[in-house]
């Protein structure tokens, strides 16, 4: 058994940059086609110049009409489903949770959680008829701890482990593994601006807060994108055949997260 995904077909959500690009990228290495979007149509189409089997969309997930285009269109592209890969994500509002309003509560929770299930709903038919497969959503280690100020954010990250284990009860009957990832800080354009929202918030450096996520971590080290593609790339590889239900920490050994 090895990493090979050759003649599997996958949908990829929130590809255009990050993690979901990197995840592209081994998914094409290991012989697998995909369908992506994106709601950045420059990072949309620079991911789809680099690889010969893949193609996408502009779509906004946290609208169910552009959800429902996205997979006619991947219907057409891919001619089956393997594989759901729900990594679409946004980091809501920094603020105390009396001052966070309902709409920027709607709108996080919409996109983090809402999004998944909406794109799980719909791939499961799909995968079923393929006779098997998976799907992973990102959730995070903020779906395992307490975030101050990001409450809308935590919650829907700590309900993405409640659809991950429900979902792996019902489908798995049909060959249908579900797993979740919980990353910690990982290096990128979404972490920066995670720091610079709090240090906003709290009145001190963005340099300070930095320093302070490193050094809860165990390894003192943010997470490369790689390494949370990477774990992707298993849980759908033969290897991770028989891992299902599980939120699986990547996250340099995190200790807490800032309060």
């Amino acid at each position: 058994m090895a990493l090979d995904l050759s003649g599997k077909r996958a949908i990829i959500t929130a590809a255009g940059g990050g993690i979901g690009r990197q995840t592209v990228k081994l998914f094409t290495e290991a012989g697998a086609k995909v369908f992506i979007c994106d709601i950045d149509e420059a990072g949309l189409e620079a991911t789809i110049a680099e690889h010969d089997k893949v193609d996408g969309m502009v779509a906004d997930v946290s609208d169910p009409d552009a959800i429902d285009t996205l997979f006619e269109r991947a219907d057409g592209y891919l001619g089956g489903l393997d594989f759901m890969i729900n990594n679409a994500g946004t980091a809501g509002p920094t603020s105390p949770i009396e001052e966070i309003s309902l709409e920027d509560w709607n709108a996080c929770v919409t996109v983090n959680l809402t999004s998944a299930f909406l794109c799980t709903q719909r791939a499961i038919p799909r995968i079923k008829e393929a006779g098997g497969g998976g799907i992973v959503n990102l959730s995070s280690a903020a779906g395992k701890f307490g975030f101050a100020l990001r409450s809308p954010y935590v919650a829907s990250k700590w309900a993405i482990v409640g659809l991950t284990r429900t979902t792996a009860l019902e489908a798995g009957p049909f060959g249908i593994r579900c797993n979740c990832i919980q990353p910690g800080p990982v290096e990128g354009d979404r972490i920066t601006r995670v720091i610079q929202a709090k240090a906003k918030a709290e009145g001190v450096s963005e340099n300070q807060t930095r320093d302070e996520m490193v050094s809860i971590t165990s390894l003192r080290s943010f997470v490369p994108p790689t390494h949370i593609s990477g774990m992707i790339l298993y849980l759908c590889s033969d290897l991770g055949a028989t891992i299902t239900g599980q939120a699986i920490s990547v996250d340099s050994g995190l200790e807490g997260l800032l309060n």
